[in-house]
């Protein structure tokens, strides 16, 4: 090969390579949607008037489809209450809640604000609130069954959301695991679970506690076992870094509380205050850090 073209080679490489760089950033996420000389890191904290809200569109009570091509749900309405304190947009998207930290730390969702359980992995993962709710994860079983206890379910198959909480709750319960037949079904949705309850694909099934309390009210023929695999808190979720957003939601919950609108959400919806971690009648309702408790 000729000097010549030896340097012509190593110029086209040269070329190239710069192009594909210039349109990825180091997280493989296209840098031509940030604005000129913004990092990507700048762009998914960029304030541009909105709150964007990742959920589980079958979640109920706490996000799910309203059957009117809509969404709803208590978390939902306290987030659309929150945006309205903020003077900012709403904007519900679904997600596969699998794909949670991909879509939060990917800056395509604000926050994830669906009944999602403050665990270690994900305070490694995200910027999380203050806890504002308890939860359980349970067994619920199908009502005309004669299952009471955990030990009734030896050797029984057990269904659960994948990526769900729910799966590190029968983690840490190894007996009760080990005593489940082996081919754990995994779902998408808890919706997709309770189905596989009521057709006998499974014998029970592993879900939150208000979740599985809702399914009851709307008419399903469930029951929940009296032994519990776990409590928990519910928190809300942002971008790793983005404590800005955090703190802005958190005290907006605050003052929301202090002023009486969360308290009416929660009568809609569970007809009881079920909000924890809130500030006493006649404090400050402004903070600094949303650290968990």
């Amino acid at each position: 090969m000729t000097k010549k073209l030896t340097a012509l080679v190593l110029a086209l490489l040269i070329a190239a390579l710069g192009l594909g760089l210039s349109a990825c950033d180091n997280n493989g996420k296209d840098a031509t949607t940030a604005a000129p000389g913004a990092t990507t890191t700048e762009k998914i904290f960029e304030d541009d008037g909105k709150l964007t809200v990742g959920f589980d569109a079958s979640f109920p009570p706490m996000g799910f489809s309203d059957g009117e091509g809509g969404y709803t749900g208590f978390d939902l309405e306290c987030a659309a209450a929150v945006a309205e304190y903020l003077d900012m947009e709403l904007v519900l998207k679904p997600i596969i809640w699998d794909n949670n930290e991909t879509e939060l730390n990917g800056g395509n969702v604000d926050c994830l604000w669906n009944g999602m359980t403050i665990n270690e992995k994900r305070l490694a993962a995200f910027e999380v609130s203050k806890a504002y709710m308890k939860n359980k994860q349970v067994v619920v079983v199908r009502a005309a069954d004669d299952y009471e206890t955990l030990a009734d379910l030896a050797g029984k198959t057990a269904g659960l959301q994948n990526g769900s909480t729910a799966y590190q709750a029968l983690e840490a319960n190894t007996d009760f695991k080990d005593s489940l037949k082996s081919d754990l079904v995994l779902k998408e949705n808890n919706t997709l679970v309770a189905t596989d309850l009521q057709s006998g694909v499974i014998d029970c099934a592993i879900m939150d506690l208000i979740v599985a309390d809702h399914m009851i009210s709307e008419g399903k023929a469930f029951k929940v076992l009296d032994e519990s695999l776990e409590d928990e808190e519910y928190g809300i979720g942002f971008a790793k870094g983005n404590t800005a957003l955090r703190d802005k939601v958190q005290n907006a919950l605050y003052a929301l509380y202090a002023d009486g609108t969360l308290k009416t959400i929660s009568q809609k919806w569970f007809a009881r205050d079920v909000f924890i971690n809130m500030p006493a009648a006649g404090t400050s309702t402004t903070t600094t850090s949303a650290t968990p408790s």
